[in-house]
């Protein structure tokens, strides 16, 4: 079932419940108003008669029986005279409602009318016979009277459930226009439509849960555009790389060979200067050895495989060192981090490597300070800051360029967290947080 058709049928629930015990309420009330009603009008006929009658003990047949019919405009009451015949006189009785549509529904009456006493009072006749005066409830008139009033409070109620219902189901049919329209949005979003924008709402709540997604748009959007701009970037230098391997080995490897092979067949033929060419032949060999230890560090530095991370980075450093003589490196590495997955190793290393670059590149640093220690608190996780005191940037001004971007994917494939620090002239720190669990 809908959410729309969940709060439809919760509403009707509880407007027939409020109807049933408004209902309920209203009977009940008109009950104890008619028993009270009538009650009070049988004592107040009692006393009426007691007083006409205190100074007239002994009744005459015709003239003292005559005051008792000023009682016929008394309401709720049957007032009967009975004689010691059982005649009946009566001088009160039942008052029907002058429309007959103003009657009271049957239901209505047997709820509301309950068991009224019936009072009766002797009288002494002038012949020493005896009256009875007989006073009994007729509140038909007082049941209609509450009828009509009940039947105002019952439609107030109803009219009043009514447009409770209407404005609820009209504020719920907004609420379910807003959230249809967040859903079509939310579709379109899934299948990479990032420019997709929310319009504002007018309910507050609506209205933030649309700033949310679209910021969260805006976010994805730039997100997707990095990723792209980063893939292109990684395909053009892995272009550049594949182009300058292929160059390296044509001008050094290819022509080396093609020098072996040369001076091979010619000390064939020159024994006397076989010496001369074997020497040449051991320069050329060991050029190409240092050009394919060169690449082979530059495709994947094999002494991290063999020796470790720590031992890498200290021969990276002094690597670094050595090409770049006025640029002061330092590197804190602890013991532990040697015993670390392979994936994070080159992971970390990378990194580190891209740092340095970027340092040499654009932050015309002099010290450069690299700290990976393992920490055990709060987690256990490798820490990592790259610190120097270049020039640095403003991050909220300066559009990050494809070494930070890189260092990002790195670290968040790691399920790491990164934080760049950076002022103008007070150089750049990096601090990344890698879990080890």
């Amino acid at each position: 079932m809908s959410l729309r058709y969940q709060i439809i049928c919760r509403i009707l629930l509880s407007s027939i419940c409020i109807l049933v015990l408004g209902g309920a309420i209203a009977v009940w009330q008109a009950r104890q108003s008619v028993a009270k009603e009538v009650d009070a009008s049988i004592h107040l006929a009692l006393q009426l008669i007691t007083l006409g009658i205190a100074d007239t003990p002994v009744f005459q047949q015709s003239d003292d029986l005559s005051r008792f019919s000023a009682l016929r405009q008394t309401r709720h009451l049957s007032i009967q005279l009975q004689k010691p015949d059982g005649q009946l006189i009566h001088f009160a009785g039942e008052n029907q409602p002058s429309n007959p549509e103003e009657m009271p529904p049957g239901w209505f009456i047997r709820l509301v009318k309950s068991d009224y006493p019936k009072v009766e009072h002797q009288l002494n006749m002038q012949d020493g016979k005896l009256l009875t005066l007989i006073i009994q409830a007729q509140p038909l008139d007082e049941i209609t009277e509450v009828w009509q009033e009940s039947a105002a409070f019952f439609a107030s109620i109803s009219l009043l459930t009514l447009l409770t219902f209407l404005a609820v189901n009209l504020v719920f049919n907004k609420s379910l226009k807003s959230i249809a329209v967040i859903v079509d949005a939310l579709r379109l979003i899934e299948t990479g439509q990032y420019r997709q924008q929310l319009p504002p709402f007018s309910t507050q709540e609506f209205d933030d849960i649309a700033k949310a997604i679209n910021h969260m748009t805006v976010e994805l959007e730039k997100a997707r555009q990095e990723n792209r701009a980063l893939t292109q970037h990684s395909l053009a230098i892995q272009e550049e790389e594949r182009q300058r391997l292929s160059q390296e080995l044509h001008d050094e490897l290819g022509q080396s060979l093609t020098a072996i092979k040369v001076m091979a067949v010619t000390a064939g033929h020159r024994k006397a200067d076989a010496a001369k060419i074997t020497s040449s032949i051991s320069e050329i060999c060991d050029h190409l050895m240092t050009v394919v230890r060169s690449m082979m560090q530059q495709l994947h530095p094999l002494v991290l495989t063999e020796l470790g991370l720590k031992a890498t980075l200290e021969e990276m450093v002094n690597h670094w060192s050595e090409r770049n003589a006025d640029l002061q490196l330092t590197i804190r590495c602890s013991d532990a981090v040697d015993g670390l997955d392979k994936n994070l190793t080159i992971q970390v290393f990378r990194v580190i490597q891209e740092c340095l670059t970027n340092v040499v590149r654009h932050a015309q640093a002099h010290k450069v300070s690299i700290d990976l220690e393992k920490l055990d608190q709060p987690h256990i996780c490798l820490q990592l800051k790259v610190q120097d005191d270049g020039r640095g940037c403003d991050l909220q001004t300066t559009s990050q360029g494809f070494g930070l971007l890189g260092i990002k994917e790195r670290i968040k494939s790691l399920d790491g967290e990164l934080q760049v620090s950076s002022q103008p002239g007070a150089g750049m720190l990096i601090n990344a947080r890698i879990p080890l669990i």
